[in-house]
């Protein structure tokens, strides 16, 4: 049987995570570079959302600081470049039509992957038929008989 790993993840670290998912970057890729599923990401987010960054605490017993914090209603303490994250921002038009462009360019990179693959694959059946051509040459399709 296999051991579940359970890792745990800093208040800072998932604020810094939830600010570059909500600057727009890809939730799959960001998730892949993290280490960390998308469902957390996710998860993170909707806690941000409903109860700020005390919501994002680590597992186990909250500390006297986070309680001191809670009960005082002050902002909770937190350390370095997590504490000058603002809370999320409804998206404006710029950010919409940045996250829009940036769909669309993926999906043209998609479609230009697909387009290479059935190039290759139209070039290699020319390739077979043009040497079943010649005298001698096996037919392009099998007999139907056995």
């Amino acid at each position: 049987m296999t051991e579940k790993v359970v890792r745990l993840f800093s208040r800072e670290f998932k604020l810094a995570a939830l600010a570059r998912m909500e600057a727009g970057e890809n939730v799959s890729a960001l998730a892949r570079e993290l280490g960390v599923r998308r469902k957390c990401l996710y998860q993170w987010r909707d806690r941000f959302r409903s109860g700020g960054p005390l919501a994002l605490r680590v597992r186990g017993r909250p500390s006297k600081a986070d309680v001191l914090a809670i009960q005082s209603g002050a902002p909770p303490p937190l350390s370095g470049a997590a504490s000058t994250i603002p809370p999320p921002s409804p998206p404006d038009a710029l950010t919409k039509a940045e996250r829009r462009i940036a769909e669309l360019e993926r999906k043209i990179g998609q479609q230009q992957v697909e387009l290479d693959f059935f190039q290759q694959a139209l070039r290699q059946v020319r390739e077979a038929r043009q040497r079943s051509v010649a005298p001698g040459g096996t037919a392009s399709t099998r007999s139907s008989k056995r």
